[in-house]
């Protein structure tokens, strides 16, 4: 199974969660905005499993003026 994130391929080996997808790549868990297919997702849907072929956008909060 292969998504993308943030433009990037990624091969699953098994169906995936946005959390599981996200803790593997490495992402934190606060903070950030997630988008599959583009839609927002929020938190409380991150235990949807993703389909082979998803597109994910995974969008960092930077603090900054």
């Amino acid at each position: 199974m292969k998504v993308t994130v943030n433009d990037e391929d990624v091969q699953l080996d098994k169906p995936t969660t946005v959390a599981e997808l996200l803790a593997r790549m490495g992402f934190p868990d606060k903070g950030i905005a997630v988008a599959v297919d583009w839609s927002v997702i929020p938190k409380s849907d991150w235990h949807t499993t993703l389909s082979d072929g998803a597109r994910v956008e995974v969008v960092t909060a930077v603090q900054g003026g």
